[in-house]
């Protein structure tokens, strides 16, 4: 299903200081996507700050989206949580409010083991009967999934995806071998990580799971559709043009604050990122619109 393949792209989730989502600015970030002809919309994933919103206000982001998407693209939704009796709950919440499918982390504050986390999506999936993409993010739950335990999540009824930081270059054709001999026929395999997932996607990954494509979907649309026709040196071309976005990735920790000050810059949402998380004072939010402006990226999808 589309869902699994091509462009996953993940909007940022405006809300004000009480946690209360924006639908409407929500929804306009959607009409982008679906307009620009996305394959499907991760919504709240790390960027879209699932961990900071009430059971509530994610439901209301849901509906809100699912509406907006109107049927034409297929929605993932984050219902990770500390608990394995909340995350249930939020999945069953997705799955009523129409998400195709769950996107799951192992949010964790005492440390996990694989058994513990295989128990965990186990349940979820069981009984929610929601579609669910195991969510490895280690650098924000400090839980890294082995290949072994993937392979063996990929066994269990509506465990049907991964979304994968991409490895370094020079390892990503073997992983990908390795897993794709041992996960079932149909399991996706996904990556993250705007600036390396080019290389998963040129070597045969079925999703990119894009930061930078809930915004600006376009150019990773194209660079996606090259290296689905084959053409990696034009899937490299296109990604070497984005380096001044991933070094601000990179300089800001990651495409969030990066991301909530371009939405700002095109007149989207004035929304800030969720407390703790500042958003970028004055002089970098503008390092990041003339960057933007510069690649003419802030002319996509007004």
């Amino acid at each position: 299903m589309p869902l699994f393949t091509g462009l996953a792209a993940f909007p940022i989730t405006p809300a004000d200081a009480d946690g209360r989502v924006d639908a409407p600015a929500l929804r306009r970030l959607v009409g982008r996507l679906t307009a620009a002809g996305v394959d499907s919309i991760g919504l709240l994933g790390s960027t879209g700050t699932y961990a900071y919103l009430s059971r509530a206000e994610r439901r209301r982001a849901i509906e809100a989206v699912v509406d907006e998407a109107g049927g034409a693209v297929p929605v993932m939704a984050g219902v990770g949580a500390l608990r394995t009796d909340a995350a249930v709950a939020l999945a069953r919440d997705a799955k009523a409010a129409g998400a195709d499918a769950g996107l799951l982390a192992p949010v964790s504050y005492t440390p996990l083991t694989d058994e513990e986390v295989f128990v965990h999506f186990q349940t979820v999936a069981g009984e929610s009967g929601l579609p669910i993409c195991i969510y490895n993010n280690p650098g924000a739950t400090h839980f890294s999934f082995s290949a072994d335990l993937i392979v063996r999540l990929s066994a269990v009824p509506g465990v049907v995806a991964v979304k994968n930081p991409a490895p370094p270059a020079p390892e990503v054709a073997a992983q990908l071998a390795g897993l794709r001999t041992r996960v079932p026929v149909g399991f996706s395999l996904g990556y993250s990580g705007d600036a390396t997932a080019a290389e998963p996607m040129i070597a045969g990954a079925d999703a990119w799971h894009s930061v930078l494509g809930g915004l600006f979907p376009e150019p990773v649309l194209a660079i996606v559709r090259a290296a689905k026709a084959g053409d990696a040196a034009e899937a490299r071309r296109l990604n070497a043009t984005l380096a001044p976005i991933w070094s601000l990735f990179g300089e800001f920790g990651g495409g969030l604050r990066v991301i909530y000050a371009a939405a700002s810059a095109l007149g989207l949402t004035n929304a800030a990122p969720p407390r703790p998380i500042l958003p970028l004072p004055d002089a970098a939010a503008r390092r990041v619109a003339e960057a933007f402006r510069a690649l003419e990226l802030t002319q996509a999808t007004a």
